[in-house]
């Protein structure tokens, strides 16, 4: 027995409508279309930057303004890869900032902006688009009305020579500039840690030692004056014992400020002693492995050490672990650090343990943090530093 099929005047529920073409075919489409209008201001604007520029440089106010016109640019080179980023799906790093000339007057400053590379590479890119956007704009115009099939073919391969030409003229130079990036963010976090610091030693100054020192120094002024009026000596005697107390405290503070910020085992004998005594303040058994076939500089020497001690107090406050390691050593022109628990596990570097400040102070000096740390445990933390040679 067959089901019955339609009845006159029926009919079957039709399919979702779709768009023809994609989301990314449309947006390459709409930039080819933009092309034009913005490849004719920038064209306009190299132009006028590099006639006025030229025209005046008999004058006093060529150089500055060709210099001003190459700041405009790399603001051109911006807004480029701003679109290729939004419409082209492709991503560019930008350029480094202009370099900033302290102490060498007017004059270092316009030399400065005169041979900046990215400026001038915004500028020749601004200035050889206009007959590409001609022809971009016309091919998608006509496409769209006669080619409409092959349409997202003729689209993606203009999109790719444009973004061909966006990496070519308007990423970093190269790798030296990436570089230089990378190094005056390092050199943020650098003086942000020095501050930090500073402001801790100071704070621990205040509040430890010098205030020990305070009433020290007038408890031994009342002191005095107790025994200038004749008091039994058992009192004096006693403001004295106090004061003394006060001295070993202060003294104390002192010692544990100093060690803080460079103890002195690790001027003297190194790291392998230095991370001793720190593993035996350590709430868990830690046992530690040293070895390097010299000393290395005194600053990388001292990142080390630093680096297992927090690494160290986390364990202990933190990790959970009956046992612990450390192990240092170096490798070509690496200094390699590897500290390992058989804690509870969990610990990451965007956690609250510290690691992720630590982690920053590391790159600074060209060094790495990995952390493997799965819930459960064991926790295995890698850090690497450059070896540098003590002199």
């Amino acid at each position: 027995m067959t089901a019955p099929g339609p009845s006159v005047g029926s009919s079957e529920p039709l399919p979702r409508p779709r768009p023809a073409l994609r989301g990314q075919t449309w947006r390459e489409i709409t930039h080819l279309l933009a092309n034009f209008p913005v490849a004719l201001l920038g064209f306009l604007y190299a132009t006028v930057v590099l006639a006025a520029g030229a025209g005046l440089t008999v004058t006093v106010v060529g150089l500055p303004l060709l210099a001003g016109g190459l700041v405009g640019a790399r603001w051109i080179g911006r807004f480029e890869r701003a679109r290729a980023r939004a419409l082209l799906s492709v991503r560019i790093d930008e350029p480094s900032r202009l370099p900033r000339v302290k102490d060498e007057g007017i004059l270092g400053r316009l030399w400065s902006g005169l041979k900046d590379p990215v400026g001038w590479r915004s500028l020749l890119y601004s200035f050889i688009r206009l007959p590409w956007g001609v022809v971009t704009f016309t091919v998608t115009v006509v496409s769209l009305f006669v080619l409409w099939p092959v349409l997202p073919y003729i689209s993606r391969g203009l999109a790719n020579a444009d973004r061909a030409m966006v990496r070519g003229l308007l990423s970093p130079s190269d790798e030296l500039e990436r570089r230089i990036a990378e190094l005056e963010s390092d050199r943020g976090v650098v003086v942000d840690t020095a501050a930090a610091d500073l402001r801790r030693i100071e704070r621990d100054l205040h509040d430890g030692a010098q205030a020990r020192l305070v009433n020290l120094a007038m408890g031994l002024g009342l002191a005095k004056e107790k025994l200038v009026e004749g008091e039994s000596e058992e009192l004096v005697a006693a403001m004295v014992e106090e004061a003394h107390g006060e001295v070993k405290l202060a003294l104390q503070e002192l010692r544990d400020l100093a060690r803080g910020i460079h103890p002195a085992v690790l001027t003297d004998r190194g790291l392998d002693a230095a991370l001793s005594a720190v593993a035996s303040r350590c709430t868990v058994p830690v046992k530690v492995t040293v070895d390097l076939p010299a000393r290395p500089a005194a600053a990388i020497e001292g990142i080390a050490y630093f680096t297992v001690s927090e690494l160290l107090q986390n364990i202990s406050k933190h990790s959970r672990a009956r046992t612990a390691s450390v192990d240092v050593w170096r490798t070509d022109r690496r200094l390699l650090i590897q500290v390992e628990d058989d804690g509870q596990g969990g610990a990451e570097l965007s956690g609250g343990s510290g690691m992720a400040g630590l982690a920053e102070r590391l790159g600074a000096v060209d060094g790495l943090l990995a952390v493997d740390s799965p819930p459960g445990g064991p926790t295995t933390i890698a850090a690497e530093l450059p070896w540098r040679d003590r002199e």
